[in-house]
């Protein structure tokens, strides 16, 4: 019968502690032991010890195995890295093919119950999947000295976000790379396996065929969504945190870890890509690896990280320097590029209920697809300027050139507008002259008709003549005081010589 998960012992403590990194163990053990100082000191102790006795056992089998040495079809040429609970060699396999592998095999005094669990849990997840970004197992057995190994892909690679800094990737470049990793915990969730442990040092880029290849590695915690891995049963440690604290989700950090699901993986893919994207993690990784469980645990479920763009806008010119010249761009620019879609697709990996994320890989993978096409992305709220804008962006030269066409129809309907209202006013003066034409021309005709004796009663006078033609000048051309002052005028000097011509 298995322990239930309170009754975990010495054994499993140790074992965890030695499966983490050297600088992590100490603030492990001070967190799973915050309660019992004596079980921390027996635990310090082992943990010092078994490192002094590092050397007898390198001394040992492992050290034994020169390049002379085989794991079965396997000949050992070299150590490539030491882990908390394993060692991994460069080995050539020689039957049925010539290769070379990885070897992870268990470290001698590691070969405990909890440890070996693990070990064949980790083994069984790597084979159950077959993907281009996940490192594949070939074999697996036990060496001579009855210690558990399985054979791997060997991956050549760095960390991806070393590989990001040294090549000086753009942000698309990164993006490409960084769903490259998605891919590969979508095909372990397609296999019913949850990673749990997502940071850069368990993705590795690699080159093939001279383009950069992410291997996600080291599923040495991965979990089943369904089932088992092993027939050998997993201890979960009472307040143990399962992951890297600077990666894990808030739900991880939860003593049962009940609500552990394939969403606690985009968690932690929405921090790989903030690093990513701002050479930071959203907490501070020292700082989190040096908190208390209870006090992890209360920043993780309350605290809210900056948004990306809002972390670069507050780092200082060294602190930006990092991010900006690997990204191959300006400060202000990168701040600029990662603003907007960037920020609400990184948040919504960040949400603090796994409700609110993605709800599955692919829906992250499909919005930075949209992202790097100009198209909408489903993580941000919809509006139309929003729509319209990405649909101007996408559409650059066609958006231009009918902007060109609606621009040249604007100006041409406004030049005709204008070129309309000048004939308009045009046509108007003229019609203007033609009325004032018409009104002196009746007014002369008047007069005309008063002086003719046929169509006039009576004879009249020149005089008579002229004042009638006054009279009809100043009534008729009352509107038109240019006309009717001339004419006023006119009529006034044959007056005066109509007088002259009396007194002659």
């Amino acid at each position: 019968m298995s322990r239930p998960d309170h009754a975990i012992g010495e054994e499993d403590l140790f074992a965890a502690a030695l499966a983490l990194p050297v600088a992590e163990r100490g603030p492990y053990l001070r967190r799973a032991c915050s309660t019992n100082p004596d079980l921390l000191d027996r635990l310090t102790g082992l943990i010092e010890g078994f490192s002094k006795a590092g050397t007898f056992f390198n001394e040992g089998p492992i050290r034994a195995w020169d390049s002379a040495d085989r794991v079965g079809p396997y000949r050992l040429l070299r150590e490539l890295g030491e882990g908390g609970c394993g060692i991994a060699y460069l080995a050539e396999q020689t039957t049925p093919v010539k290769r070379e592998v990885a070897i992870k095999v268990i470290k001698p005094g590691m070969d405990t119950k909890a440890v070996i669990a693990r070990f064949e849990a980790e083994r069984q997840a790597l084979a159950l999947m077959d993907h281009p970004n996940v490192a594949k197992v070939f074999d697996a057995g036990t060496t001579a000295e009855g210690r558990p190994y399985f054979v791997m892909e060997l991956v050549r690679g760095i960390k991806i976000t070393e590989y990001c800094a040294q090549s000086s990737l753009t942000i698309p470049e990164r993006l490409s790379l960084f769903v490259q990793v998605c891919q590969a915990i979508q095909h372990a969730h397609q296999k019913g396996i949850i990673h749990r442990d997502i940071k850069p040092s368990n993705v590795l880029v690699t080159m093939h065929d001279g383009m950069p290849l992410a291997k996600v590695i080291d599923f040495g915690i991965a979990k089943a969504t369904q089932g088992r891995l092993t027939d050998r049963t997993l201890h979960t440690e009472v307040d143990h945190i399962i992951g890297t604290p600077a990666y894990i989700s808030p739900e991880q950090a939860e003593p049962t870890q009940a609500a552990v699901d394939t969403r606690s993986d985009i968690y932690s893919l929405g921090v790989l890509l903030y690093e990513l994207l701002t050479g930071h993690t959203p907490f501070d990784a020292h700082e989190l690896a040096q908190d208390s469980v209870g006090r992890l645990r209360e920043r993780l479920r309350s605290e809210e990280p900056l948004r990306p763009s809002r972390r670069l806008s507050s780092l200082d010119g060294e602190q930006l320097t990092w991010p900006s010249n690997s990204n191959a761009t300006s400060s202000a620019r990168l701040v600029k590029q990662v603003r907007g879609d960037l920020d609400w697709i990184v948040m919504q990996c960040l949400e603090k209920a796994p409700s609110r994320r993605y709800q599955a890989v692919n829906e992250l993978i499909a919005d930075i697809d949209h992202y790097l096409r100009q198209e909408p992305i489903r993580a941000r709220p919809p509006s139309l300027t929003y729509t319209l804008w990405k649909l101007a962006r996408r559409n650059r030269i066609a958006f231009a050139a009918a902007l060109a066409f609606v621009l040249f129809i604007s100006v041409l309907a406004v030049t005709m507008t204008i070129q309309a209202q000048r004939i308009a006013l045009e046509r108007d003066n003229v019609e203007q002259q033609r009325q004032r034409a018409e009104k002196v021309s009746k007014v002369m005709l008047s007069v005309f008709a008063a002086a003719d004796p046929f169509q006039s009663a009576g004879n009249p006078t020149g005089t008579g003549l002229l004042e009638q033609a006054a009279s009809s000048i100043r009534r008729e051309l009352a509107d038109q005081p240019g006309p009717r002052g001339r004419l006023l005028q006119q009529v006034a000097h044959a007056y005066v010589r109509a007088g002259d011509s009396k007194k002659s």
